[in-house]
C-alpha cells in the first residue's frame, strides 16, 4: 500500500502569494555577505563597460530608504508621538541635525538651502534645535539600567554645519550631553559635514575636543575655470591644509566630496584634480554625477547647457577616476563611494555588516535614526515596522509647529510619513544587500522572512536573465551575484526589486551614470 501521508506536510517555506514573516530561526547560519573584498584583487573591482553602461543606464533612485522618500503621506494626528513611545528602548540611536544655512549659493546646488550672511540666524535656529531635541527625548523610553537612550552615531548635514559658531556648536554638544548617553568616541562614530571655505582657525580644534572623529569636505573640483563656473572657488593649498590639520588632530577618517559633469570640465582636467587629490590621500572620496535639473532646481539656472560635458565625455570622466582610484588602492563600496582598505566602511563591506539609510553608507545599521531640524528625515524600526519620517521643508512652518509645541505637546515637527510592511522590509532587506555586499543569499533570506526565495521573486529573477546574459549578475540555486560589470550598475540590479518603480514615479529620478 502506497503512503500518501508526506503528500500532506506542510512546505518550510511560504509561497510567493503568501506573505513573508520575521520569524528567526533558532540558529543562525554564518554570515554569507561576508567576503574577501578587501584584498583588491581584480575580481573585486568594479569593470567599466562603456557599452553595458549605455545599455542600463536608466533614471532610478539611490535606495537611502525602501521605499523611496516619493511615498511619503502626511502624518496623521498623534502617530509621532505613538512611534517615539514606543520605540524599542534597547535599540541604539544616529542622531541626525540638518543646518540649512549656506554662505554662498553653488550652481550645481539640489538641495532645499538658505543662503545668508547674518550670523543671528543660526543663533536662532539653534534654539529651536533644543527645543525639538527636548520634545522628542521626553518621548524615549530608556534601556534598563540607564537613565538616558545610547547614542552610537551622530551627524551633522545641510547646508553648511559650520554655520554654527564655534561657540554655538559647543553649546549644542554640551546640551546633547544631558539628553542622551554617547559611546567614547573612539566607539561611536561622529561626524560632521564642513565646507572648508568657512573654517575659523579654531573650528577644526574645537570639533575634535568635543568627541567628532569624522569630517567629510565638499570640493567638487580643484580646476578654477570649472569652479568660477559653479560658484565655489577654493585653492588646492585650502583644502591640503584642512586635510593635514584634521589628521595632526587626530580624526579618524575624512571625506572628500568630487562631482563629474560640470559646466568646462574635461576628462583631462577631472582627471588632473582626482590625482591631486589622490596625494592629499583621504580615507573616502564620494564621486557624484552631476544631474542638471535647472527646471526643478533654481541655482542650476546659472549654468549654461552649452559649457556642460557630453555624454561621452562624461562616461570617460567615470571610467578614468574609476580606474585611477582603484589603481590608487581605493576600494569601490558602490553608489559613487570609495574607501581605503582599513577605513570603517571597507572593513564593514568585507565582514558583511555594511548598511545604507538616509545619511549614505553606514557601519550603524542597528540603529534607529532620529531626525532634527528642518526637512530632517528619522527612520524608527517597531517590531515588523520600520516608520520614515519627515519634518516640515520650509523653515518658517518647522519653526511654527516648534513655537506651538511649547505649549501644546500633543504638536510634532513631522509632517510626513512611510510605514513600511513586512513585504517591504524584506524587498528592502534584498535591495540593500544587493547595494552593500553585491550578493543575496537564497537561504539567508528564506530563513529570515519564512519564504521560498526564488518562488517568491520569480518574476524578478527572469527579469534579471538579459543581466545575466551580459555578465552582469551571475544566478544559481545559492543567490544573486553582482559581477565586476554590473558593480557600477548595481542600482539597476535592485530596480528590478522595487515594486513602486514601475507603477510610480519612474521620471522622478536622474540617471546611474
Amino acid at each position: 500500500m502506497t503512503d500518501h501521508s508526506k503528500q500532506n506536510i506542510q512546505q518550510p517555506y511560504n509561497h510567493a502569494n503568501e506573505q513573508p514573516t520575521t520569524v528567526r530561526p533558532v540558529m543562525q547560519p554564518d554570515n554569507p555577505y561576508a567576503s574577501t573584498r578587501g584584498s583588491i584583487t581584480s575580481k573585486q573591482l568594479p569593470a567599466f563597460d562603456e557599452a553595458m553602461i549605455n545599455k542600463y543606464n536608466r533614471s532610478g533612485p539611490r535606495y537611502t530608504s525602501y521605499p523611496t522618500a516619493l511615498e511619503f503621506s502626511p502624518m496623521p494626528e498623534d502617530l509621532e508621538t505613538k512611534i517615539l513611545q514606543n520605540r524599542e528602548a534597547r535599540a541604539p540611536l544616529s542622531l541626525y541635525f540638518h543646518i540649512p544655512f549656506c554662505r554662498h549659493l553653488c550652481y550645481y546646488c539640489a538641495c532645499n538651502k538658505i543662503i545668508t550672511k547674518k550670523n543671528s540666524d543660526s543663533g536662532d535656529y539653534l534654539q529651536y534645535l533644543i527645543k525639538e531635541i527636548k520634545h522628542k527625548r521626553r518621548l524615549l523610553a530608556v534601556p534598563d539600567g540607564s537613565d538616558k537612550p545610547l547614542v552610537k552615531q551622530l551627524h551633522l548635514g545641510g547646508g553648511t554645519p559650520t554655520f554654527l559658531s564655534d561657540k554655538e556648536m559647543v553649546q549644542l554638544w554640551e546640551f546633547l550631553q544631558t539628553q542622551f548617553e554617547f559611546l567614547p568616541e573612539d566607539e561611536g562614530d561622529y561626524s560632521i559635514e564642513i565646507d572648508p571655505r568657512e573654517l575659523s582657525g579654531e573650528t577644526l580644534k574645537v570639533l575634535r575636543s568635543l568627541g567628532f572623529n569624522r569630517v567629510s569636505l565638499g570640493v567638487q573640483d580643484l580646476d578654477e575655470t570649472v569652479q568660477i563656473a559653479v560658484n565655489r572657488v577654493h585653492s588646492a593649498e585650502l583644502i591640503e591644509n584642512v586635510l593635514t590639520e584634521a589628521r595632526e588632530l587626530g580624526f579618524h577618517s575624512i571625506n572628500i566630496d568630487l562631482i563629474y559633469g560640470l559646466p568646462h570640465q574635461t576628462p583631462a582636467t577631472l582627471d588632473t584634480t582626482v590625482r591631486r587629490i589622490i596625494e592629499m590621500s583621504p580615507d573616502r572620496l564620494s564621486v557624484f554625477n552631476y544631474a542638471h535639473l535647472p527646471e526643478r532646481f533654481k541655482a542650476q539656472r546659472q549654468i549654461k547647457d552649452e559649457d556642460l560635458p557630453d555624454p561621452a565625455a562624461k562616461l570617460t570622466m567615470l571610467g578614468n577616476t574609476i580606474n585611477t582610484l582603484t589603481e590608487a588602492g581605493y576600494q569601490y563600496i558602490g553608489i559613487d563611494h570609495f574607501a581605503k582598505p582599513d577605513d570603517e566602511l571597507a572593513v564593514a563591506q568585507r565582514e558583511g555588516k555594511l548598511h545604507r539609510n538616509f545619511q549614505g553608507y553606514t557601519i550603524m545599521g542597528d540603529c534607529d535614526l532620529l531626525g532634527f531640524g528642518v526637512s530632517s528625515i528619522s527612520q524608527i524600526a517597531n517590531a515588523n515596522t520600520r516608520y520614515i519620517l519627515q519634518n516640515d521643508t520650509d523653515l518658517q512652518a518647522y519653526q511654527a509647529s516648534i513655537e506651538a509645541a511649547q505649549s501644546n505637546p500633543a504638536v510634532m515637527p513631522a509632517v510626513k510619513v512611510i510605514k513600511t510592511s513586512i513585504k517591504d522590509r524584506l524587498r528592502e532587506y534584498v535591495i540593500m544587500n544587493l547595494l552593500c555586499h553585491d550578493y543575496i543569499d537564497f537561504k539567508d533570506v528564506n530563513q529570515k522572512f519564512g519564504i521560498d526565495a526564488i518562488t517568491y521573486f520569480i518574476e524578478e529573477v527572469q527579469q534579471l536573465g538579459e543581466m545575466q546574459k551580459d555578465r552582469l549578475v551571475n544566478m544559481d540555486a545559492a543567490g544573486i551575484r553582482v559581477l565586476p560589470k554590473g558593480r557600477l550598475l548595481g542600482r539597476n540590479v535592485a530596480m528590478v526589486f522595487d515594486e513602486y518603480l514601475e507603477t510610480k514615479h519612474k521620471d522622478r529620478f536622474s540617471k546611474v551614470i
